[in-house]
């Protein structure tokens, strides 16, 4: 598989000329769901599902499919038959990939709220992509996405949710609120305190995992 990133928690990933992107939102670069065959999202944040990006996508692809939980559906229902809701503990297949549906809440900024659904992805038991969350799978993980920085976000939280996991590398995802400086100051911590093989994939760069 090769991963490659496309701003905020947006992730393309191909392999044989399948091609599944996570979260394409707001922030996401334009090209993210160019050839896309399907689409996971988390939850229903406009960072992580932009209704008009996957509009375009399925004007492109009428056979696009978009996995997503039961409450951003409701809020992407001009997709129509494109949707396709997911729950906590299902196993789907998405664009050829084995995909594991894990988590299920948003995590508390303030006083319980947002109190949303939040799903993460963990992709042929291997790549982990959590949303806006810090849940721990019960399964292995070889490749982590972890989120940098939100309004729900705390650094000791993120280091503690990949020693947690102990994977094998791991990306950030969720860093469009951080200017360089803020960036550098989390790869620095996460290098030094992650306990595992750290590298930032600047937009369009990508990696085989």
């Amino acid at each position: 598989m090769r991963i490659s990133s496309h701003g905020q928690a947006c992730v393309r990933i191909e392999a044989g000329g399948r091609i599944l992107v996570i979260d394409p939102g707001v922030f996401s670069e334009a090209g993210a769901l160019d050839g896309v065959d399907e689409v996971l999202v988390t939850h229903e944040h406009p960072d992580h599902l932009d209704l008009a990006k996957l509009l375009a996508a399925r004007a492109a692809n009428p056979a696009l499919r978009v996995h997503l939980p039961a409450a951003a559906a409701a809020q992407a229902g001009e997709l129509g038959e494109a949707l396709a809701v997911v729950v906590p503990g299902e196993r789907v297949t998405a664009a050829g990939f084995t995909v594991d549906v894990v988590g299920g809440l948003h995590a508390e900024i303030y006083q319980g709220l947002p109190g949303c659904a939040n799903v993460g992805y963990l992709l042929e038991e291997r790549l982990y992509h959590p949303g806006d969350s810090f849940f721990v799978p019960e399964q292995p993980v070889e490749t982590a996405l972890v989120p940098a920085a939100g309004p729900w976000f705390k650094l000791a939280e993120a280091l503690d949710f990949l020693r947690a996991i102990g994977p094998a590398r791991a990306f950030p995802i969720h860093d469009a609120a951080l200017n360089e400086l803020g960036r550098d100051y989390f790869d620095g911590w996460v290098e030094e305190f992650g306990g595992t093989s750290y590298t930032r994939l600047k937009g369009g760069e990508s990696a085989d995992v």
